[in-house]
């Protein structure tokens, strides 16, 4: 994210997908420290309740944990919650709605994957193998 936000959605949850993504990509490990509420202040220019309604997500997920007067750490198990709500935030947000609008256009499953193959090789380089 590169201290870039955008309107898109909330700063907070844009703050809570950045630390997120590390957790998610393994840049943040479990035990790691995460970086203090003032140093995300410093690096967004944001106001410190908004970095802090992010963080405390993720402390209520259990992905994260604080250590009073320590820091905050990644927690056991992050990586995978983290994976788990993504997915069922992906299913909810993408597929249900991409299912829906196949059923409108009449296209069958098979029509649906190769657009999916499609944009993957057109936007990715990616081919079936």
């Amino acid at each position: 994210m590169n201290g870039m936000l955008n309107e898109r959605k909330p700063i907070y949850e844009q703050i809570k997908d950045w630390i997120s993504d590390q957790i998610i990509d393994k840049s943040l490990r479990p035990h790691d420290r995460v970086p203090s509420t003032n140093e995300m202040v410093t690096f967004f220019k944001v106001n410190h309740l908004t970095v802090s309604k992010g963080v405390n997500q993720l402390v209520d997920q259990g992905a994260i944990y604080k250590k009073r007067g320590v820091g905050m750490f990644v927690a056991d198990g992050a990586r995978e919650t983290l994976i788990a709500e993504r997915k069922k935030k992906f299913k909810e947000d993408y597929v249900k709605p991409m299912v829906n609008e196949m059923y409108v256009l009449g296209l069958k499953e098979k029509e649906l994957n190769q657009l999916i193959e499609r944009v993957k090789e057109d936007e990715y380089g990616q081919r079936r193998v």
